[in-house]
């Protein structure tokens, strides 16, 4: 169940063993207050007041007073959690890990692991969700309870619900139990088995929608909508699953956000260009992928590298015109700028889609931020207005199990039989083969995705030779350009950095004479091996 595997966000935020991140005085200036749900315990989260008056939810996570803390502990919470984050769990008791059976893994994420357990109690099939982070750091341990914290402010049907943390007083970590489905949209639209019908896809598509507007009604980002994150049961409900990346936001956008979120296939042209202001369009941009996605049957921007996947969405979408470059103030604006524009072939590209979902991707897939509506005005769109009209989820065909991990399974069986079959009549064979592999890992996420301080997070060194051979001719070792920046000021990307007064175009040459170069050495290797093993014989 990969869908529901996080890959962590930071608790304001943290950065795991490599940054102590501490709440800035300018981002806490929140109430905090405690709601009585309906039914069930009850919960404590934070707000602020927008300035139309709408409250936004912000999960901010804490300790409690030391009477609170000893009864927490008292109740089975240990002392690391309550004396940390007994915020995110009040008013909830953990259940014992001996109420449960695990099973066997069904997913894998950069920080957590998936398995598919039984309550014992019960014997309920669910899923329980192990975050890795450290017990003995306190930042860590917020960070985890953030994602409880923000899972506790949700309660939707088309929303993954939290059902119960496992954990005891000697333990030393927390599994967040979930209702357990049977599949992912990625692991259905990778089977073979599987061809949706436009009725299905809406049907899929507005429980999406329907579930993302609760997150943004509640002030909540999801920041890693993709096919394995949404997760469908047999029932043919479809839910939001794998909070771990979503933070709060406010409409003033005061706070800075970091731009390395969302996984890579499904990130938003300005997140790839720098950005640390935005709200709900990047979410919507992820919805535009996904919809074309289900149409097409396949992923349709698969980069593998940052600066791959933003000149294909510029061969897709269109490169940005000259106004949007002269007003911009991103980051990366002036690096990642072509040096011809690139015309706009959505319509083109997707000219099989029915002109109602056309429509809406050509919207969703807006470069303007500002042009790609909410989840309220896509709802209205005439993709589901017109018919055929979405079919009930009880209607839904009973799919095959199959999910993203299996998916995932079956292409490294595929890529290892292909990788022991020498192919003879040159490298380009070989490099139309590796495209099309990693054109097929849809967790080409930057796996150093942390969110609100991002001022805080270390520089991957560019690989490309032109760079190291400028510090090579300053006497400069790899290993040297790492060393020398402050912890404060690193930053992760999660591919290749342009070089100083480097170009795109220029870049992806560079990158393409490299695939080249280690084809060749990779071919004259075999070669190698096949003529020392003739001789042997």
């Amino acid at each position: 169940m990969g869908c529901i595997c996080s890959k962590q966000s930071n608790v304001h935020d943290f950065v795991p063993e490599i940054e102590k991140i501490r709440d800035h005085p300018k981002y806490s200036s929140t109430a905090i207050f405690k709601e009585r749900p309906k039914s069930g315990p009850q919960r404590h989260s934070t707000t602020s007041s927008s300035a139309d008056g709408r409250q936004q939810v912000m999960c901010r996570v804490g300790g409690i007073p030391h009477s609170a803390k000893a009864e927490q502990v008292a109740a089975g919470w240990p002392s690391w959690l309550a004396s940390v984050a007994g915020e995110a769990v009040h008013g909830w008791t953990p259940r014992s890990p001996r109420s449960y059976q695990k099973l066997n893994k069904i997913g894998q994420g950069t920080y957590s692991s998936v398995y598919r357990g039984r309550d014992l109690t019960t014997d309920k099939i669910v899923a329980m969700k192990l975050v890795r982070f450290s017990s003995m750091d306190p930042d860590s341990v917020r960070f985890m309870a953030r994602e409880i914290c923000m899972l506790r402010r949700l309660d939707h049907v088309n929303v993954m619900k939290l059902e119960a943390l496992v954990t005891s007083r000697i333990s030393g970590s927390v599994y967040l139990v979930f209702e357990y489905m049977e599949h992912d949209l990625a692991g259905l639209v990778a089977s073979l088995e599987v061809k949706f019908t436009e009725v299905q896809i809406k049907c899929f598509v507005r429980q999406m929608l329907l579930g993302l507007q609760h997150c943004h009604s509640r002030g909540i980002l999801h920041r890693d909508i993709k096919g394995s994150n949404l997760l469908v049961g047999d029932d043919g409900v479809l839910k939001i699953g794998d909070f771990g990346l979503a933070t709060s936001f406010g409409p003033d956008r005061k706070q800075a956000l970091t731009s390395h979120v969302v996984t890579l296939w499904y990130r938003a042209p300005e997140l790839l260009l720098g950005a640390t202001e935005y709200g709900v369009e990047i979410d919507m941009w992820s919805v535009g992928c996904i919809i074309a996605e289900l149409f097409a049957g396949k992923p349709i921007m698969p980069g593998s590298t940052e600066v791959e996947q933003l000149h294909k969405i510029f061969k897709l979408c269109g490169s940005p015109s000259e106004e949007y470059w002269g007003k911009s103030k991103l980051p990366q604006a002036t690096s990642f700028r072509p040096r011809r524009p690139y015309r706009r072939r959505v319509a083109e590209a997707f000219k099989h889609f029915p002109s109602s979902a056309l429509a809406l991707v050509e919207t969703l897939l807006s470069l303007d931020p500002a042009l790609r509506g909410t989840t309220s005005s896509a709802l209205k769109s005439t993709f589901f207005t017109s018919r055929p009209l979405p079919c009930d989820p009880s209607s839904l065909p009973k799919y095959p199990p199959c999910k993203e991990l299996d998916a995932k399974l079956r292409e490294e069986e595929a890529r290892r039989q292909n990788a022991e079959i020498v192919i003879e009549d040159g490298a380009e064979h070989q490099r139309t083969a590796l495209e099309k592999t990693c054109s097929h890992n849809p967790n080409a996420s930057s796996q150093n995705e942390r969110d609100d301080n991002h001022h805080s997070i270390t520089v991957q060194t560019f690989s490309c030779s032109r760079q190291a051979s400028q510090l090579r001719s300053k006497g400069v070792s790899n290993n040297d350009s790492m060393d020398y920046i402050a912890k404060k000021k690193r930053i992760f990307r999660s591919g290749p950095l342009i070089p100083q007064g480097g170009n795109v175009d220029d870049l992806l040459k560079e990158h393409e004479r490299q695939i080249q170069d280690a084809l060749r050495k990779s071919h004259q290797g075999k070669r190698r091996d096949k003529a020392g093993a003739g001789r042997e014989n």
